[in-house]
């Protein structure tokens, strides 16, 4: 029966991940295999790895984490949302887009939409799930929705051509407004 739960939440918990990577998959339409591999792996990283820190850490910033979760993934992904959308309409010839190949955007994305992986990993402790298992099934299913929305992504990119980057960079307001909205709403 865990693994059953554990799979519906991870598949859950993927979605943002999935419109994250499908984005990334977008804009880079050119990216290598290594590269998607290194964007997959992280945001696994962080979506299985949130969710056993959660577990671990959850009753001592619980209550802190949880009043202004919500802020930070909508602030987070918001701004590189903005700075996307930005770069996608300026007018110059050779724009310079949001480099998703650099560590520092790629961690700020995995933080944003892995936010709510903690908060899972504080419920799992109250249901006395297996913390390893739900961590490694949660970056399994995150690393192969990954892969697979850059590989979507990636098709699309090429047909979208110009407006690639403010397409990603709705997609990541919208994650962070949906991950706000869920908060607020529940």
């Amino acid at each position: 029966m865990d693994f059953i739960i554990i799979l519906a939440v991870a598949l859950g918990l993927s979605f943002d991940t999935f419109a994250a990577s499908l984005s990334y998959g977008v804009i880079r339409f050119k990216i290598l295999f290594e590269q998607a591999l290194r964007v997959a792996l992280i945001l696994a990283f962080f979506q299985g790895g949130l969710t056993v820190a959660g577990y671990f850490l959850g009753s001592v910033v619980s209550g802190l984490l949880r009043s202004v979760d919500h802020w930070i993934a909508l602030g987070l992904l918001s701004f590189l949302g903005i700075k996307m959308i930005y770069e996608g309409t300026r007018k110059k010839h050779k724009k310079k887009m949001l480099d998703y190949s650099r560590l520092l955007v790629i961690l700020t994305i995995a933080l944003g939409t892995s936010i709510d992986a903690f908060t899972v990993g504080i419920s799992f402790g109250l249901l006395d799930i297996k913390i390893w298992m739900a961590g490694i099934i949660i970056a399994t299913v995150t690393f192969l929705a990954s892969m697979t929305a850059i590989r979507l992504g990636k098709s699309a990119g090429e047909k979208l051509g110009q407006r690639v980057e403010v397409i990603g960079g709705i997609i990541l307001i919208g994650i962070g407004i949906k991950i706000f909205l869920e908060h607020i709403l529940s």
